[in-house]
């Protein structure tokens, strides 16, 4: 943890985590309750519908599910670590903020409306799940920003009073709806990953490497940050800006992440921590390593979840949920002992 970060030592950790999450990737895709033949698979999809279905579950189905997983892994570990970074709070996690609470006001929202129409081939729930984690966000940041004092105090402060807010505005909303259109909302609200059109997981996508590669671009100013503010004053680094930025990009792929999957726990909390442990501080690796790490993270976990009540289907949520907590908590025991900020 000690050594200096090196271009070389840092490609070849990056390469390493990726031909993990390949084989990863290539294991939980072959893994279902419906076996499928690879000799079958690669003899393609046939000359009609519903001809080779060992393609069609594979290729169709299963693929797209394990991409969306690692996508939506990416943005949360990479989400964690950016708000414990300009936060400086080891216990922050892209729903400390009441991203969470936003999206699930949108949810509930477009269930009780009853709106049917789609976007860009994508349902309304999770175009009202974004909308409602980007006005939280501003909402937030407009309110933290009120006080012109600690703005990460009152990030934070903000955070919680708007979370607990739109919580009891959806425990209102959840009491008064009609029983289907709950049951529609149910499994987004506990963490749900489901197949996509492929038009709205290529947009996605794209959205959320764009914004990790953003915030790669200004880890050396993270390694800053997380001195403190006059810290890294004093080394020239324009805090403001840099916070701003990290900050709306961190929101754009939670918010992007949690349109598509719902509320997922866990992941932007335990991943940079233990990634953080593993392999040190430094964001320049802690951010891409984070990406690979918690995508192959959410990726194992949705396919326990596909698989260990099968034929029925357990919310991913609810997975990470019980992996996480006791994993936190041997972090948490090991932390203090590795890592200078509850020194």
């Amino acid at each position: 943890m000690g050594q200096v970060l090196t271009a070389k030592s840092l490609v070849i950790k990056v390469l390493l985590c990726l031909a993990a999450l390949t084989v990863i990737m290539g294991l939980c895709t072959l893994v279902g309750t419906q076996k499928v033949s690879l000799k079958r698979v690669l003899a393609g999809p046939g000359s009609s519908p519903g001809e080779n279905i060992d393609y069609e579950i594979l290729i169709c189905i299963r693929l797209p599910r394990v991409l969306l997983a690692a996508l939506v892994g990416a943005a949360l570990a990479c989400s964690g670590v950016v708000l414990q970074a300009i936060l400086r709070n080891p216990l922050a996690d892209p729903y400390i903020l009441g991203i969470s609470s936003g999206a699930g006001l949108g949810v509930m929202t477009a269930a009780i409306s009853g709106i049917s129409w789609s976007f860009l081939g994508g349902s309304p729930i999770g175009f009202f799940a974004f909308a409602g984690a980007m006005v939280t966000v501003w909402l937030v940041w407009y309110i933290g920003h009120l006080t012109g004092k600690s703005q990460v105090t009152s990030l934070l402060l903000a955070g919680v009073v708007v979370n607990a807010f739109f919580s009891a505005i959806i425990m209102f909303l959840t009491s008064i709806a009609k029983s289907e259109q709950v049951v529609s909302t149910i499994f987004w609200l506990m963490g749900n990953i489901t197949g996509k059109n492929l038009s709205v997981l290529f947009v996605s996508a794209g959205c959320i490497l764009t914004g990790i590669i953003v915030l790669f671009t200004i880890s050396h100013r993270l390694n800053v940050l997380a001195l403190g503010q006059a810290e890294a004053k004093g080394l020239g680094v324009d805090v403001a800006r840099t916070r701003i930025i990290a900050f709306a990009f961190a929101a754009l792929i939670t918010a992007i992440s949690v349109s598509l999957s719902g509320l997922i726990g866990f992941v932007g909390l335990i991943i940079p921590h233990g990634v953080r442990l593993a392999f040190g501080p430094d964001h320049r690796q802690l951010l891409p390593l984070s990406a690979i790490i918690g995508a192959a993270f959410l990726i194992i976990a949705d396919t326990i979840a596909r698989i260990i009540v099968a034929p029925a289907q357990l919310p991913v949520g609810v997975i990470t949920a019980i992996a996480g907590g006791p994993f936190f908590l041997i972090l948490l025991a090991r932390y203090s002992r590795k890592v200078s900020w509850l020194k």
